[in-house]
C-alpha cells in the first residue's frame, strides 16, 4: 500500500508541475518526461499487439488465404472510386503518423482512402531463394520470420519498423548494399492493383517498364499488394572489424577502398568530427571465438554508435562477432542517434538496466504526439537528410555538408547503383558505385536556415549527379526535382495508365513548395 500512496504522490506532484510549467512547454522542453512515461510502455503495447498478431497468423496460416480476398476489396473500393467520378486523388489509408517518415502527409485528408491491410509474410519459396510478403511487412517482422529457417534478405535496411512498401515505393540501404545495391534492386517482381482496378505482375520479364518505375514513385503509379524478394542462406554471426581512421583524405580513400572489396559482407563508416571515423567492415560466419561475442543488440548494452566511438577515444583496431540479427538492426535502440535528444540520458547504464526493454519509442507515435510546437521547432533547427552522391564526390561532399550543416556523428553507407531504368541511375552507361551519407540531428553551423542551407545541399547534390531520399523535408522546385531525377519512364507510365486523375505526380506529393 505504501508503494502506491507514492506512486500516486509522485503522478501528483508530475501533475502539478506541468500545469505549472504548461503542457507545451512540458512537452518541447522536457520532452523526455511524456517519452519515458507514457510512449515507452504504449510502444510496448503495440509491439506486443503486432507480435501477438503475427504468431497467429503464422500458426492458423491464414496469410495466404485472405490475401486474395484483401487485394479483392481493394479493386472494389478503386472501382468505387471510379463509378464516384473519379474527383479527387486516391492514397492509401494509413494513417500520415504511421509512417517512419517525420514528413506530415496532409493529402490523406484531402484524397480519396484507399484502406489496405496488408501486413503478412505470404510465402517463403527455398528452391527459388524467394521470399513473397504484403506491403505492410516490417524489417523486424521479416527477419524474425526468415532467420529461424536459415534465410535472411541482402539487404536489410536498419529500423525495425520500416516496410517493404516504403522501402520499394521510396528507398533503403545497408551496408551490404556495395554488393547488392539498394533494396529495390534485391527485389525479383512487384503486385499492383492500378488506377482502373486491374491486379497487374511486374517483373525484369513482364510489364518491365512498369516494374523499374515503381521504385521511387512513392504510390502514385498504382497500390503494391505483394512484392518478391531475393533470400540468401542467413549465418549465425557478423565478424566485424573496427578501425579508426583520422583525416579527411584518408577516412575517403580507406572507406573507398573497403567498398570496393567485395569480400567484405558489410562495409559502414561512422564520422564523429571532420577528420575523425570509424570504418566498419564484416563478413558473415557461422564460427565465433567466444570471448569476442558481443550481443550488442541486448537492451542493457550501450547504444552501437557510443560503443563504436570507444574505438575511435581508444585510438585502436577490435574484431568482434556479433549475432547476425543485432547486427541488422544496431542502430535501431537508439534509432541511429536521434534518440539522444529526446531522451539524453538515454545510454546512461542505469536507464538502460532499468528502462533499455522499453526502447527505442516508436517513431510513429513520436510523430502523432510531437504537436505544432515540435514540428515546427524540429523543421527550422534538426536535419533528418540522407543524400547519395558518387563515392568519387565523397570528400567534396562531406565537405560541404560540414559547412553547410555541421551535423555529427554522419552515416557514411556504400552502394553499387546499377544503370537499370528509372527514376534512380548512374550518369554513365554503367553500374557505380555511390554513398550514403546520412545526417541525422540538430546542425551546429552558424549559418545554417533550414530552407535557405537544405536548398543550397540540393543545389550541391544535383551538380554531383546525386539524389536526395524521398522520406525526407524536400525544399527543391519542380524543375530541380525532375532535374535530379529521370522522369522519363515515370511520366510515360503515368500517361499510359491514366495515373493523371487517380494519383498526385510524386512532386506534388513530397516536396515542400508543392505542398504549401
Amino acid at each position: 500500500m505504501s508503494a502506491l500512496w507514492s506512486v500516486g504522490a509522485g503522478l501528483l506532484l508530475l501533475l502539478l508541475w506541468v500545469r505549472h510549467r504548461g503542457l507545451e512547454a512540458v512537452l518541447v522542453h522536457h520532452r523526455w518526461v511524456f517519452v519515458c512515461l507514457f510512449l515507452l510502455p504504449l510502444s510496448i503495447l503495440f509491439d506486443i499487439y503486432y507480435q501477438l498478431r503475427a504468431w497467429a497468423v503464422w500458426r492458423l496460416h491464414s496469410a495466404p488465404r485472405q490475401h486474395a480476398q484483401r487485394v479483392r476489396h481493394i479493386q472494389e473500393q478503386v472501382r468505387e472510386w471510379k463509378k464516384e467520378g473519379s474527383k479527387r486523388y486516391m492514397c492509401t489509408g494509413r494513417p500520415g503518423w504511421l509512417t517512419v517518415s517525420l514528413r506530415v502527409g496532409k493529402y490523406k485528408k484531402t484524397h480519396k482512402n484507399i484502406m489496405i491491410n496488408l501486413m503478412d509474410v505470404l510465402e517463403v519459396d527455398s528452391e527459388r531463394q524467394v521470399v513473397r510478403v504484403e506491403p505492410l511487412v516490417s524489417m523486424g517482422q521479416l527477419t524474425a520470420y526468415l532467420n529461424p529457417m536459415g534465410w535472411t534478405i541482402p539487404v536489410v535496411p536498419e529500423l525495425d519498423d520500416l516496410t517493404v512498401g516504403g522501402l520499394i515505393m521510396g528507398t533503403g540501404i545497408e551496408s551490404s548494399s556495395h554488393i547488392y545495391g539498394l533494396f529495390q534492386h534485391t527485389c525479383v517482381a512487384y503486385e499492383l492493383v492500378l488506377a482502373d482496378g486491374s491486379l497487374v505482375r511486374c517483373s525484369p520479364t513482364e510489364n518491365s517498364d512498369l516494374f523499374y518505375a515503381v521504385p521511387w514513385s512513392c504510390g502514385t503509379l498504382g497500390f503494391l499488394v505483394a512484392a518478391e524478394i531475393k533470400m540468401i542462406p542467413a549465418k549465425k554471426y557478423v565478424k566485424i572489424h573496427y578501425e579508426p581512421v583520422r583525416g579527411l583524405q584518408k577516412i575517403c580513400e580507406k572507406f573507398t577502398e573497403e567498398s570496393k572489396n567485395k569480400e567484405n559482407s558489410f562495409v559502414e563508416g561512422l564520422m564523429y568530427s571532420l577528420d575523425e571515423a570509424v570504418i566498419m567492415t564484416g563478413v558473415l560466419t557461422d564460427e565465433a571465438e567466444q570471448s569476442k561475442i558481443n550481443r550488442i543488440g541486448n537492451y542493457y548494452k550501450p547504444w552501437f554508435f557510443k560503443h563504436v566511438e570507444k574505438y575511435l577515444k581508444a585510438d585502436r583496431t577490435g574484431v568482434e562477432y556479433i549475432p547476425s540479427r543485432h547486427y541488422y538492426h544496431r542502430h535501431t535502440r537508439s534509432i541511429f542517434w536521434e534518440l539522444q535528444d529526446i531522451i539524453p540520458f538515454g545510454n546512461n547504464p542505469v536507464f538502460r538496466y532499468l528502462f533499455g526493454w522499453m526502447v527505442p519509442p516508436k517513431i510513429s507515435l513520436l510523430k502523432l504526439t510531437q504537436g505544432e510546437a515540435i514540428r515546427k521547432l524540429y523543421e527550422q533547427h534538426h536535419v533528418v537528410q540522407d543524400m547519395l552522391v558518387p563515392m568519387k564526390s565523397l570528400e567534396k561532399s562531406i565537405q560541404t555538408f560540414h559547412v553547410d550543416l555541421n551535423v555529427y556523428p554522419i552515416w557514411l553507407c556504400p552502394f553499387i547503383l546499377p544503370n537499370n531504368p528509372g527514376m534512380v541511375h548512374p550518369k554513365g552507361n554503367e553500374a557505380e558505385l555511390y554513398v550514403d551519407i546520412g545526417a541525422y540531428g540538430e546542425p551546429k553551423s552558424k549559418q545554417f536556415e533550414a530552407r535557405a542551407s537544405m536548398r543550397q545541399m540540393e543545389k550541391f547534390v544535383r551538380s554531383v549527379h546525386g539524389f536526395q531520399m524521398l522520406y525526407a523535408d524536400c525544399y527543391m522546385t519542380r524543375e530541380e526535382f525532375w532535374d535530379m531525377f529521370d522522369g522519363s519512364l515515370y511520366h510515360k507510365l503515368r500517361e499510359q495508365m491514366n495515373c493523371k486523375d487517380a494519383f498526385p505526380e510524386v512532386y506534388d506529393k513530397i516536396c515542400k513548395a508543392a505542398r504549401h
